[in-house]
Order: C-alpha cells, then sequence, then structure tokens
C-alpha cells in the first residue's frame, strides 16, 4: 500500500513538472526574423505598353476597290512623292475615258461649226449658245473621267522607303486595306498606352525606361515628347508617344514595356515587403517590439520605399504575427 502511494505521488510530482516545463515552454518570448531597413535606389513611375514606329510614316492604300494588276516598289526600296506603288486593273476607267474625250472632241468641233455659222449670221446665237454650253459640259466629263483613271495607280505620299508590302499581284484592294508603309527608319519613337488615373502625373520631357522581349537583359532610354489631349473613352486610356535616341537597337513593330519615371530617390530606405503590415512595421528594440506607423512609397516586388517614420539599420520584423503586441518582448533573429 505504502509502494503503490509513493508510485502516485511520483506521477503526481512528474506530471507537475511536465506543467510546468510547457508553461514555461509557452511563456517564451516569440521568436521574430528580422531584416535591417537598407538604402538603396527608388523609381516612382507611371507604366505604360506601346510598341517602336517612325515619326514620320503613313500607310498607303487604294481610293477605290481593284484588282491589283502590278506592284511597282519593294520593301526597303527608297520612293519619291508621287512615285507609283502599284497599280489597278483600270481597263473599264479607260474605255470610259476614251468615251468620254471622243464626246468632248466632237462637242467642240460642233461648237467650232456653230461660231462660223454665228459669224456669217446663217445660225441664231441661241444656237451657238446650246453648242457651247455641251462642249462645256462634255469637256468637264472628260476631265474627270481623267482624274478616276488617276485612283487606279497608288502613289506614294512622301519621300521615304518602303517599310512594309501587304500586296501582291491579283489581290482584291479594298479603301480600308494599308497596302503600303511608307515613312523614314529614323528617328523612332514609342506610341505608348497610358491609364487615365495615371496621366495626370505624366508630364513632356520626363524620362521612361524600356524593356523589349528583344534585348531581355537591357534597360533602354525613352523622353516623352508628346501627350494626345484627348483620351479614348472606351480603353480609358491616353495616348503618349515616347522619343527615342538615334542609336536605339529597337526596330519598328517591337512592343515594349515602358515606366515613364515620376520620381527617382537615389538613397531610399528600403524595407522587405513582408515587414510592411497596413500601413506599419514592426521594429525590435532591446528585445522589445514596437510598432511604427510609417509613410509609403514606391512599392515593388522584392523592396517597399518608406518615406517617413523608419531610419536606415533599424531592424524590421518580417512576417510578423497577427497577435503581436505593441512592447511585448520578443527574441529577434536575422534573416538568412
Amino acid at each position: 500500500m505504502l509502494r503503490g502511494l509513493m508510485r502516485r505521488l511520483l506521477l503526481v510530482l512528474l506530471a507537475a513538472g511536465a506543467a510546468a516545463a510547457l508553461w514555461a515552454w509557452l511563456a517564451r518570448p516569440p521568436r521574430l526574423e528580422t531584416a535591417p531597413a537598407m538604402l538603396g535606389p527608388a523609381v516612382e513611375a507611371v507604366y505604360a505598353t506601346g510598341s517602336v514606329e517612325p515619326v514620320h510614316w503613313a500607310r498607303v492604300g487604294p481610293a477605290l476597290r481593284g484588282r491589283v494588276v502590278a506592284v511597282l516598289a519593294e520593301e526597303g526600296e527608297r520612293v519619291a512623292a508621287g512615285q507609283p506603288l502599284a497599280r489597278l486593273e483600270d481597263s473599264t476607267a479607260r474605255a470610259q475615258r476614251e468615251e468620254a474625250e471622243a464626246r468632248a472632241r466632237f462637242a467642240e468641233e460642233e461648237l467650232q461649226r456653230q461660231r462660223l455659222l454665228l459669224e456669217r449670221q446663217i445660225a441664231p446665237r441661241a444656237q451657238y449658245e446650246r453648242a457651247e454650253s455641251e462642249a462645256r459640259a462634255t469637256r468637264a466629263l472628260a476631265d474627270a473621267a481623267a482624274r478616276r483613271l488617276e485612283d487606279y495607280v497608288i502613289r506614294a505620299p512622301a519621300d521615304g522607303v518602303v517599310l512594309r508590302r501587304d500586296v501582291e499581284p491579283g489581290q482584291i484592294a479594298d479603301p480600308l486595306d494599308a497596302l503600303f508603309w511608307v515613312g523614314e527608319p529614323r528617328p523612332l519613337r514609342v506610341t505608348a498606352e497610358v491609364d487615365e488615373e495615371d496621366i495626370p502625373r505624366v508630364a513632356i520631357g520626363q524620362a521612361a525606361l524600356l524593356r523589349a522581349d528583344a534585348f531581355p537583359d537591357r534597360v533602354l532610354a525613352a523622353e516623352v515628347a508628346q501627350i494626345t489631349p484627348k483620351g479614348d473613352t472606351v480603353r480609358k486610356a491616353y495616348r503618349v508617344r515616347l522619343a527615342l535616341p538615334e542609336d536605339t537597337p529597337l526596330l519598328i513593330g517591337m512592343t515594349v514595356e515602358a515606366n515613364i519615371v515620376l520620381r527617382r530617390t537615389p538613397d531610399a530606405v528600403l524595407v522587405p515587403p513582408a515587414a510592411v503590415r497596413e500601413g506599419h512595421v514592426w521594429v525590435v528594440e532591446n528585445g522589445q517590439a514596437r510598432r511604427l506607423p510609417v509613410r509609403l512609397g514606391v512599392q515593388g516586388a522584392e523592396a517597399v520605399e518608406i518615406r517617413e517614420g523608419l531610419a536606415p539599420g533599424q531592424a524590421v520584423a518580417l512576417d510578423p504575427p497577427a497577435s503581436l503586441r505593441d512592447g511585448q518582448a520578443v527574441r529577434a533573429r536575422r534573416a538568412s
């Protein structure tokens, strides 16, 4: 009996010791991983996407629907203003012009005959005036037919290079089709779209940083040169043109992502994104957690700028628990 009593007393003592150890373990200050606030560059920018195009260029298409019978210029060829680029099938228009020209010549010959009769007082003046009116009308029709014949020739609108040709002989062309792109290969620009929420912060002269899939390891330079005054109500965006330097490696038609620089701070206070919680951070001072309200700046995937409320070198807690209290004792460990 005494042995059983001793056994029960030993079990009670062991349970009490385990409970005390558990309580001591639970009462330990929580461990926080920390990282120091660092100094580094921060860039506040507006994001946009766009494509590269020449500053001087034009789409060229036919004035009327027709079948292309000849292509007279090739890509890369330099052309002069008014130079034929392609011809449409015009046999019907030529026949109509010849008919109109024949009618005009006949009317003009009749007018000459009526003039002689009038001078000899053989025919009345009214008959001469009718012949004169008929001659003017038929000549106008003949001139119009000749001008219509010009619509079957597609010409270069200005001096430049054929940047692209999208037409082949035998193709049916419509007035809305762009058959040629004619312009100067340099200078180039980027035409980008900026969201209407961001456009009030964009101004001419701001620098822009570009990235293109063709040059994945390079950041290319540009500058805001023009902002279209009227936005697109469907896209809810404004067109912004970025001037490119003469030595840009970008080519016509490439797509780019642009960051228009609003502010650049070379020595900003930066912390990891995991340290920021709803406008505040937790710092560890003398073994205690302190909650600091901060004013945020640029927020990126790798760092967040702290514009006010935090000094460089202060240790900020990463992923602080929701139960953390201001002034609570903690154990800090530098994150690897």
